[in-house]
């Protein structure tokens, strides 16, 4: 296990590096100047140079890069250059944002998507499967950003049911006691019901929206692993010994099929993590991804460099968790 673990951090390395090597070229492929963004488009010359010499702009792309990553292997991850505020400072304030989102979307769609996979299995080709099936479609094909503006308009406005804008109501914030920015939690453990619920009443549409796509895909991964699960021989062994069909499904069927499962739901989990640039945008949820999508339009590069950097590493963070998950899950993996 322990020699595993070596050699999958050791081949994690080079990927790091590689990823680290795209970010920084592709940020300086994008159109505009920094320091052009940052002083206006009526600053002098004089001034633009000024602060490409302050920002290491006139340096060469491999000092440049050299610099950059040694910074970030030492946590420093820059100022922003508009209000020369810390990149690291921004960024933990507007993670929780996206934890507490990217999580709940992502348990709601577990909780609901692999249940839906395996009814759909056991009963193939049945009205349930088709019509499940059919859902996913649907929920793969409709753009967050439709889905949620939908959501806004008939929920939100219209019926008024639910808020839509923010994390919290603002008045209710002032009385959560915590040392994070995090909402959930600390309303938990210091049992500030009110403050608990509108965390959760604001929590719910973005969830729902974000939720849509990865619910979809582990549904359909679900049945369809579940289907190659149940055509094996022990499954027909399992049902002529006499055993009762929720244990078949449950105890045999389903932990067989666990491995492609846990694969798609943490890919998932990188993903939602990495920040989900529309439904925070459209729901003004401050996190990573609405950050990000801001950095852009205002060319701020090292909110971006940053940030898509960290995106790379929570990938790479998932998947080795997958594959550690892997060795608990099947013994044979362990073996090998």
């Amino acid at each position: 296990m322990m020699r595993f673990l070596v050699r999958r951090t050791l081949e994690a390395i080079p990927v790091v590096f590689g990823v680290s090597i795209l970010v920084f070229l592709l940020i300086h492929f994008i159109p505009g100047d920094p320091a052009v963004a940052m002083l206006g488009e009526r600053a002098t010359e004089e001034n633009v140079e000024r602060i490409r010499e302050q920002l290491g702009l006139n340096r060469p792309l491999y000092e440049q890069y050299l610099i950059w990553i040694g910074n970030m292997a030492r946590g420093d991850l820059g100022n922003t250059v508009r209000g020369n505020l810390s990149v690291a400072d921004e960024l933990a304030t507007r993670f929780p944002a996206t934890v507490e989102l990217a999580v709940s979307a992502l348990t709601l769609a577990t909780l609901i998507g692999v249940p839906i996979g395996m009814i759909s299995a056991v009963n193939r080709n049945s009205i349930i499967d088709t019509a499940t099936m059919i859902g996913a479609l649907i929920g793969v094909s409709i753009p967050i950003f439709v889905l949620g503006l939908l959501l806004i308009y008939f929920v939100g406005v219209l019926l008024g049911w639910l808020p839509f804008v923010g994390r919290i109501d603002r008045e209710i914030e002032m009385t959560l006691v915590r040392n994070s920015n995090y909402l959930i939690v600390p309303a938990l453990i210091s049992g500030n019901w009110q403050a608990l619920g509108s965390a959760l009443t604001h929590l719910i549409l973005p969830a729902v929206t974000l939720m849509t796509i990865p619910l979809a895909i582990i549904a359909r991964i679900t049945r369809s692993t579940m289907l190659d699960v149940l055509n094996q021989d022990y499954i027909r062994t399992a049902r002529a010994k006499g055993l009762s069909e929720r244990v078949v499904i449950n105890m045999h069927a389903l932990r067989n099929a666990l491995l492609p499962i846990m694969t798609i739901i943490g890919l998932q989990l990188g993903a939602l993590l990495s920040g989900a640039v529309l439904t925070e945008t459209i729901f003004s949820w401050p996190g990573i991804g609405k950050w990000l999508f801001d950095s852009i339009i205002a060319r701020d590069y090292p909110i971006v460099q940053s940030v898509t950097l960290i995106i790379a590493m929570i990938y790479i963070i998932a998947n080795f968790s997958v594959d550690v998950l892997y060795t608990l899950a099947d013994p044979r993996v362990r073996q090998e």
